[in-house]
């Protein structure tokens, strides 16, 4: 229940690993010092120029990200059957899911800044190309799905290399706090966008959203251009050897690893029990009660309004002790909210438990992504991210046709259940593997009182 499809998308300093793992940082060697031997204070995320224009820029491409699906939506809708408009949301889901794994290893080789530049390039560049093309005429289903596929391939570069980024414009104390800055961004993202977008629609139809979508999208490109990114120990952007060499080494890599090799086994058990109940489970649910499709709007209010609460907090403490043991537990308690959505017959009661269950999967999908980035060697960030990724947007939306099917044969209470189940499995084998449940995000630097401040 990490929710790392969702937000997401995961800091800590952890014992010490073997093999290639050795190189990651626990050997990064020692802490740069100030004058007399003194630990520079370090600034907070919230405060550093350089990171708020990773925000900016983000938090940009969100928003585009978000108008674009509605558009999209709109204009498929629009152009044909319903059935058909449904194929045409889904076609982008395929490229993502069969290059995602791929998009690590690009992401590895050429830097994570240049990727997520070409990439919000091409998705300015497509989407606005397409506003033109409805404005003089109806392209029809077929460039509607062409630009699917091509938004689905971007992804997969995207994806990999946005959560490679942080590490390079911010010092791994911070790491914890920019996860929860990226998290409101992305909960913003969700909010706004969707207003956003609909204005468009109702003021010029699906040519205007989705020149608006390509305008957000080129906003991010001179927040971008001017971020400053730090070398990494260990981060050699590599163009030796082959892709498929590359991608066998990223996933010895995970293997070997003792925090992150099992820390992934956690994300593919998690989301696979997750995604299914909070995506047509809820549909499900709201249905079988009555609640209709506002039902679905106050239950998911409910889940957005507690994974921000959990983003806040991040953001606010800049840290949580004992981040792995935290992480285990989290994913444990919030399976038991995902099991008791079945079994409530109230909407205020199941708008309160799915809040439970957003502030629970929100703090272990944060915290999950910054051990992964504290974790891991820079050369190997991007690939990292990739299986993380692919996990949870290819494999667990697998889930949806059988969540569907199952609950047409045995309720929406077994299914809960059993979905549930599966995320406790998860949590409970984290809690199980000694290396991970120890895991630790790094503290902050302390800076020595002064004689003057000891007086």
């Amino acid at each position: 229940m990490t929710a790392t499809g969702s937000a997401t998308g995961p800091a800590v300093s952890g014992p010490a690993v073997s093999g290639p793992a050795a190189s990651g940082p626990a050997a990064r060697g020692p802490a740069v010092t100030g004058p007399g031997g003194s630990t520079p204070a370090v600034r907070p995320a919230h405060r550093d120029g350089n990171v708020l224009r990773w925000l900016g820029a983000y938090t940009a491409s969100t928003l585009g990200d978000s108008v674009y699906h509605l558009a999209l939506s709109w204009a498929a809708v629009r152009g044909g059957t319903p059935a058909e408009a449904g194929l045409v949301m889904a076609v982008s889901a395929v490229p993502r899911a069969l290059l995602m794994l791929g998009g690590g290893v690009v992401a590895d080789r050429f830097g994570p800044r240049r990727v997520v530049l070409v990439s919000d390039t091409v998705r300015c560049l497509v989407v606005l190309g397409v506003a033109a093309l409805l404005l003089l005429t109806s392209p029809g289903l077929v460039a509607l799905a062409a630009l699917a596929l091509v938004f689905g391939a971007v992804d997969a570069l995207f994806l990999p290399a946005v959560g490679a980024l942080p590490p390079r414009i911010a010092p791994r104390e911070q790491l914890a706090r920019v996860q929860g800055m990226r998290g409101l961004a992305y909960r913003a993202g969700l909010v706004l966008g969707a207003p956003l977008g609909g204005l468009a629609v109702a003021l010029g139809g699906a040519a205007a959203a989705f020149g608006a979508a390509g305008l957000l999208f080129a906003f991010s490109l001179p927040l971008l251009l001017t971020l400053r990114i730090t070398p990494l120990p260990g981060d050699t952007s590599s163009r030796d050897g082959t892709a498929l060499r590359d991608l066998a080494d990223g996933l010895r890599y995970i293997r070997r690893h003792r925090v992150l090799g099992p820390l992934m086994i956690v994300v593919a058990l998690t989301d696979l029990g997750f995604v299914g109940p909070l995506n047509v489970g809820l549909a499900l649910l709201a249905d079988a009660r009555g609640w209709g499709a506002a039902g679905i709007g106050w239950i998911l209010a409910g889940f957005g309004t507690g994974a921000a609460a959990a983003s806040l907090l991040l953001t606010v403490r800049g840290r949580i002790p004992r981040a792995g043991a935290v992480m285990g537990w989290t994913i444990t308690l919030g399976a038991g909210s995902i099991a008791a959505l079945a079994y409530v017959p109230l909407l205020p009661v199941a708008v309160t438990v799915s809040l439970s269950v957003g502030l629970l999967a929100g703090l272990s999908g944060a915290l999950c992504g910054a051990l992964t980035q504290t974790e891991c060697d820079p050369a190997y960030l991007g690939r990292v991210t990739a299986v993380s990724s692919f996990f949870s947007l290819g494999v667990a939306p697998l889930s949806f046709p059988f969540t569907g099917a199952a609950v047409g044969l045995w309720g929406l209470g077994p299914v809960f259940v059993a979905s549930a189940a599966i995320c406790v499995t998860g949590g409970v084998y984290g809690l199980c593997v000694g290396p991970l449940r120890r895991a630790e995000l790094p503290g902050a630097p302390r800076t020595p009182r002064t004689a003057t401040q000891g007086a």
